[in-house]
């Protein structure tokens, strides 16, 4: 098994209520009268509350164009990425030249070298760090990072891995585009980073008392679901796709694939005493609530952590799990679930215990 060493969410420093990203994002989206009043009503829907973004408001309508864009994303991933490393490194109690592999997730910007080639060189990663970027699982990418860090160390027992998953979702938004989605996305969706320091069997007899171990992973990919989320990539950038169908996919297929992952494990969702799901919005999270037949409060730190941050893409699972960790300490022994759902159409499930 892998065991989670740390688990650190940082934010930008660039918050704001609400209403106020409401009123200077009409204006970058040019919205007046009617578009105006459905840009408001789609907001005031979203169960946010307040957002962390990358830049100061006034930014947004300065910014030409795609590269424009790309370049303040390559800058605050770098910073927030770093941040959200040393964090995580430092609540574990190791440092930069422990680790062994990077992963890093973002779906919201584009940077060749990747970044965390870049976070490496600033905060002092050994040179012969092993790096993989994962690119274009979005939402997911939370959950299926943790999955695919657990395989890498049930090969690699001895080592230290970091996932880093960075978003900057404001950064995507289409000022030319007054669709349904990018409306919606415009005030769902916020900016930030986590990071997960995860570590081999081998390793984990020197970890603090108290930290959950991995213990099984499954993904699940919906055929012809294509459309459903994601991107069209054009020459203003990162158009989003955000399909009406997305509830009804998760009403159709969690219930039983949940089922079925844990009865692989000899588990009923009844054995489950905590869920970690990725806040995708109000109507997304009431469908997973009737998917798992379990009431609000047990998505309740989802549902808050939507209120404060909203979604921030891969990284909202994460900062869930470290508000789930942090305030609200599993029993020792205890099973949890961490999931997400993104572009694909796809569900990633990990299965999680507390430590004894």
């Amino acid at each position: 098994m892998s065991h989670l060493a740390a688990v650190r969410g940082v934010l930008p420093e660039h918050t704001y209520a609400q209403a106020d990203v409401t009123a200077a994002f009409a204006d970058v989206l040019g919205s007046v009268g009617s578009d105006r009043a459905l840009l408001e009503r789609f907001h005031a829907n979203a169960g946010v509350s307040q957002r962390h973004l990358a830049l100061p408001l006034e930014r947004y309508w300065q910014l030409a164009d795609f590269g424009a864009a790309n370049d303040e994303f390559i800058r605050v991933a770098t910073e927030l990425g770093s941040h959200a490393v040393t964090k995580a490194l430092a609540a574990a109690g190791l440092s930069p030249r422990d680790v062994d592999l990077v992963m890093s997730t973002t779906i919201t910007g584009l940077a060749v070298p990747s970044i965390e080639a870049r976070v490496a060189a600033e905060i002092g990663l050994r040179d012969d760090v092993k790096r993989i970027p994962l690119v274009g699982l979005g939402c997911v990418a939370g959950a299926a990072g943790v999955a695919r860090v657990h395989d890498y160390l049930l090969g690699h027992p001895d080592d230290v891995a970091v996932l880093l998953s960075v978003e900057l979702c404001s950064l995507t938004v289409q000022r030319d585009d007054r669709s349904v989605a990018n409306l919606v996305a415009s005030g769902l969706f916020g900016d930030g980073a986590a990071a997960v320091v995860m570590v081999g069997a081998d390793r984990a007899a020197a970890l603090a008392p108290g930290q959950p171990r991995v213990v099984a992973t499954r993904s699940r990919l919906y055929p012809e679901t294509e459309r459903a989320m994601g991107w069209d990539v054009g020459a203003t950038g990162l158009r989003i796709v955000l399909g009406a169908e997305v509830p009804d996919l998760v009403r159709a297929n969690v219930r039983g694939d949940v089922d079925g992952f844990l009865a692989d494990q000899g588990l009923t969702r009844a054995d489950i005493g905590w869920w970690v799901a990725h806040p995708g919005g109000p109507k997304v999270l009431e469908a997973m609530e009737e998917a798992l037949e379990v009431d609000r409060e047990a998505l309740g730190v989802t549902w808050r952590s939507l209120d404060r941050i909203g979604n921030l893409s891969s990284a909202s699972v994460l900062h869930v799990l470290a508000d789930t960790l942090a305030d609200h300490t599993p029993e020792p022994g205890s099973w949890g679930v961490l999931m997400a759902m993104g572009p694909g159409f796809c569900l990633e499930l990990v299965l999680l215990r507390a430590a004894d």
